[in-house]
């Protein structure tokens, strides 16, 4: 249950294959919703870009890009792709589906059974764009398949000191952290590692990940359950609801702490206390340290 970088995979004609012509003509000119942003570091949270759509073949050479002479927001603005399924409220990412011509070059390596797959998300972008720390609830492989990534990964035991609004940490810059805004985030273990083209991350759910795109780059994000199926949200596309046992958990949890609302202030803070004993009795692993 953590992170590895697996090397010399076989992954097919992909890691030679997608040069940045090979991918403007192997899917030409089909459109694709994509996330732009004028500055490296985007936030889910604030939701510091916008959406837009262009032709793949544009956005390619595009995203490829330092500066740009044609742009929607500035002239060095960072381009972010990341495959939806047709309908996203029904349907998953599945690069067999949304570009099957690219999908033909790719070999999935097989580290699970093909009724735990999930989805398979497609994604390339530019130069010095990070993406949020967040986590996912599917065991997932980022497989690198041209470009260089750099990811940093924190323990989910490490989560009481990220910052968390639902899955996504609020800590933007992972490298040059506010400490003055998030004192504790200097107690999260932090684990990195850089990706070459070819290489494999294997990240396992729970365990909190920050990308930052070294150069241009493409990659495919496999995720597959690792738990039973019906623990899994069936309405659930993106992969990223918590299971359902946890959501009617915390829902429970939610309806207790309004509860307590009922009583003084001396006797909530009593109260509370309590219950986050009881929970560390029940419920945390005694193998964490």
């Amino acid at each position: 249950r953590k992170p590895v970088v697996l090397t010399g995979l076989e992954l097919g004609t992909c890691t030679t294959k997608w040069t940045i012509d090979y991918l403007s003509q192997a899917e030409g000119s089909k459109e694709v919703k994509i996330h732009v942003s004028a500055v490296p570091q985007m936030d889910f949270l604030s939701k510091n870009f916008v959406y837009r759509t262009l032709p793949f073949d544009v956005f390619v050479r595009r995203a490829a890009e330092v500066k740009h002479k044609e742009y929607f927001l500035t002239e060095d603005e960072k381009y972010y792709l990341r495959s939806v399924g047709e309908d996203v409220r029904k349907d998953i990412a599945d690069i067999r589906k949304q570009f099957p011509i690219l999908a033909e070059d790719v070999h999935i390596p097989e580290y699970f059974e093909k009724e735990q797959f999930f989805s398979s998300v497609f994604r390339i972008s530019s130069a010095g764009l990070q993406l949020w720390t967040h986590y996912d609830v599917m065991d997932n492989f980022l497989i690198q398949v041209t470009g260089k990534k750099r990811v940093v990964l924190y323990s989910p035991q490490d989560a009481p000191y990220l910052y968390l609004s639902g899955t996504k940490s609020e800590v933007l810059d992972v490298d040059n952290p506010d400490l003055e805004k998030y004192p504790l985030f200097v107690k999260a273990k932090r684990y990195q590692c850089v990706l070459e083209a070819g290489d494999v991350l294997f990240i396992p759910a729970l365990w909190f990940h920050n990308v930052i795109s070294e150069e241009f780059g493409v990659a495919l994000n496999v995720f597959w359950k690792h738990l039973p199926a019906e623990s899994y949200d069936k309405t659930d596309t993106y992969g990223n609801k918590d299971p359902m046992a946890a959501s009617r958990a915390i829902q429970i949890l939610d309806r207790a702490l309004k509860t307590l609302e009922e009583l003084p202030e001396e006797y909530r803070d009593f109260y509370a206390r309590r219950m986050v004993l009881r929970i560390q009795e029940k419920a945390y692993r005694n193998d964490y340290g």
